[in-house]
């Protein structure tokens, strides 16, 4: 047991590898993306602060409502919109998106093009 090798998965070298090159600042902070089987969660997030500034996910409120009807795509869309419109709300109109190792496809695409639709900028 003392000499196994513990391997990373591909989702945590890519993740690690999309962090190495994105960082959120003050004036353009990070929109990070949490896909889980059932829930997707949205974040703007100002690593020089190491603040969460806005967040949304199928489970807030606002969203959990209309998503229990919807496909998760659809929903991962509105969770992009809630996300958008709290960043909105607090001034923040310009993000880099941070996909998390996920593959820029399916909802990690819809939650991205609800938060281009509702106004924020990457």
């Amino acid at each position: 047991m003392a000499n196994r090798v513990v391997k990373t998965t591909g989702l945590e070298r890519r993740k690690i590898r999309v962090r190495k090159k994105v960082t959120g600042t003050t004036e353009r902070p990070r929109l990070n993306i949490f896909r889980s089987n059932k829930h997707i969660y949205a974040q703007v997030i100002d690593d020089t602060k190491g603040r969460t500034i806005a967040a949304a996910s199928t489970k807030t409120k606002e969203v959990a409502g209309q998503a229990a009807k919807l496909k998760k795509a659809d929903a991962a869309k509105k969770v992009g919109e809630a996300v958008a419109k709290l960043a909105l709300g607090k001034g923040i109109d310009k993000v880099v998106f941070d996909r998390g190792g996920y593959i820029y496809h399916g909802r990690i695409k819809s939650v991205a093009d609800g938060a281009r639709e509702s106004g924020l900028k990457f």
